[in-house]
Formats: C-alpha cells, structure tokens, sequence
C-alpha cells in the first residue's frame, strides 16, 4: 500500500454553552475531553490521542435558524464493524438520537446531531476490493443499514470506550456552489473527484478514498454572512503538499489550515 499524501487532523467548531455540548461527546460517545481554560473544550479519542475536535464557547454567537453554509457533518472511521455496533450499543444505552443508518457500499454508517446540531458520521469501511466501481470512480449509494444484524457483532463485554481507536475519516460540508468548491478542492488540497454522480453533491479524496471531503448543495444553504456563528470555525488537514503550515480559506469562507505530514 502506498505511503498516505493526505489525512485530516483536526475540526475547530464555535458554541454558546460548553455544558450543552459537553455531556454528549464524554458521555455519549466517549472521548476524552478536557478543558485548558473556561472557553475551551478539546476532544480526543483517547487520553494519549492528539484533540479531534476543539469547541470553543462565544456566548454572543449566533445559531443558525436556517441552513448555512459550513458544516454537514463530521465523520468518526472506526476499524471494524464490531466496533460500530458497540457504537451503536453505546447511543441506545444513552438514549441518544440516532437520525440516519446506512449502507453506502463502500461503508456502513451512523449518523446523528450534536445539541448544537452539528451533524457526526460514525462509520466503518468495507475492504477496498468490495467497494462498488463505475471505472475509475467509486459508486457509493444509499440504502438502509440492518440494525438488527449489526447489533448482533457487538462485542462481549463491550468496550469501555468504543472510538479509542477511531479516526478522522472525512469532512462533509455544505457549500452554495459544487464549482468553485470542486476548483478549491482539486488546486489547493490536491484531492480528485472520486464520485460526480450523486445528485447536488461532489466527494473528493487522495490516495484513492472514497472521500476525504464531501461537498453538497443540499437545501440551498445561505450563505454566512458577517455575523459570528455557531458551528464550524475552520479545519485542518496535513498533506505532503506543503513544506510549513499554511492557511487558505474556501470559497465559502471556511478557514483551512494545511500541515506538512508527519
């Protein structure tokens, strides 16, 4: 296999209340979190584990009412689909919300919302020769995921903390428009469209994924505007592209920050 050119490191998201938030990613999920100062969370998937996600708290921020441009969601690869079922396991102990489970071809994945409404992905991937092809691009679709089954390949007993030994898989964001994203995108991060064919939506990745970044269209979102907002602040990616650190922002304002890879 070849050396990786490309890997996601970190999200940096904006909140109102860290108290909000805060109980579902320790208790819910799991991650390790901890607090360098009063406005600040950083989460990790275990203690020794760099921060994932970093929320920081802007009590005068403001949460959308509407669709906006930013964040979709976040995506969480787990190893192995026992460890996505003691995921799921985990979420109905805790009586948290699950909003989607699906079949992607390529995946099988959890989705649900923080209490800002930050959409997560929870996933796990299929081996690369069982991914559906349509010649050089994947095929990824959409159909439901047996729960049932799942939950039957959770381990006993269940692990104390299922994502300890997760990822970040991908990145998908809502964008006002597919062509300027994918221009970004492909010249800036050196990612390669890997599937055009699903309606209002782009999915972009190195090293032959099936995506690292997701781009969509779905439900017209607006666009930010001046006005300080909850939800996504920034993300950032190391890759073999660049010698020292640097930082882009998208056509959608999004702050992107390239690391050299390590």
């Amino acid at each position: 296999m070849r050396t990786p050119t490309f890997a996601l490191r970190h999200v940096a998201l904006v909140t109102r209340d860290l108290g909000r938030i805060l109980p579902f990613y320790r208790d819910a999920l799991g991650f390790i979190a901890r607090q360098p100062d009063a406005r600040t969370v950083t989460l990790h998937f275990s203690a020794g584990a760099p921060a994932i996600i970093t929320f920081t708290a802007d009590p005068a921020a403001v949460e959308p009412t509407e669709r906006v441009v930013g964040l979709f969601h976040i995506a969480l690869l787990v190893p192995d689909r026992p460890t996505l079922a003691a995921v799921l396991a985990r979420l109905i102990e805790h009586r948290q919300p699950i909003e989607g489970l699906s079949d992607h071809g390529v995946s099988e994945a959890l989705y649900l919302a923080d209490p800002d409404g930050n959409g997560i992905e929870i996933y796990r991937d299929r081996p690369r020769a069982e991914w559906p092809m349509a010649g050089e691009q994947v095929a990824m679709v959409t159909r439901a995921l047996d729960d049932r089954g799942l939950l039957r390949e959770r381990p006993s007993p269940p692990p104390d903390t299922p994502l300890a030994h997760a990822t970040f898989g991908h990145l998908h964001l809502s964008v006002s428009a597919l062509a300027p994203a994918r221009k970004f995108y492909l010249n800036e991060l050196g990612l390669a469209v890997r599937q055009d064919t699903y309606p209002n939506a782009l999915f972009l990745a190195a090293d032959g994924y099936h995506h690292h970044v997701a781009v969509n269209t779905w439900g017209h979102p607006a666009p930010r505007g001046p006005q300080r907002l909850t939800g996504l602040a920034g993300f950032t990616a190391a890759t073999s592209r660049v010698q020292a650190p640097r930082t882009l922002t998208d056509p959608d304002g999004n702050s992107v920050t390239l690391e050299p890879l390590s």
